[in-house]
């Protein structure tokens, strides 16, 4: 499937657009042993963050539900699921459990094709920008909040 490596290179790009120094982003992907990078929310998207008892199956849920999941990340050592959402949503949001990472803050982001640490990815990007709807994310949280 040669079109994974094109769709990884074109994720690779995505992610990094939302550095202030995209190349240094590729390079520290690259030099860092677990294959992460410091990433600021607010300008390409949002996280919002739940745990990994909720996000799990909402992940799974919208996997059947949309024709493109937006991308979401694992965090195996504190239990949390993170959906990238547009910018702005985590300033908007309201619910209980829910963390919203907005402008401000950096998230821990895997390379898309190659990381090794406790974060990784879910859902991975596909390259081609699409987030995770707020709508759809909160009713599939609901779906599985009220089994």
């Amino acid at each position: 499937m040669g079109g994974g490596t094109r769709s990884g290179r074109s994720a690779v790009e995505w992610l990094a657009s939302a550095a202030p120094d995209p190349r240094a982003c590729r390079r520290e992907w690259e030099r860092n042993p677990f294959g992460i990078a410091l990433l600021p929310a607010g300008r390409v998207w949002d996280v919002l963050v739940v745990p990994a008892a909720l996000g799990r199956p909402a992940a799974e849920i919208l996997s059947r539900r949309t024709r493109r999941p937006g991308p979401a990340l694992s965090d195996e050592r504190a239990r949390r699921v993170g959906f990238l959402v547009p910018p702005g949503t985590a300033d908007r949001w309201v619910g209980t459990g829910v963390r919203g990472v907005g402008e401000g803050a950096w998230v821990v982001v895997p390379h898309p094709l190659r990381g090794v640490s406790q974060v990784r990815w879910l859902v991975p990007p596909d390259g081609s920008g699409a987030l995770t709807d707020p709508g759809e994310l909160e009713g599939a949280l609901h779906v599985v909040a009220v089994g």
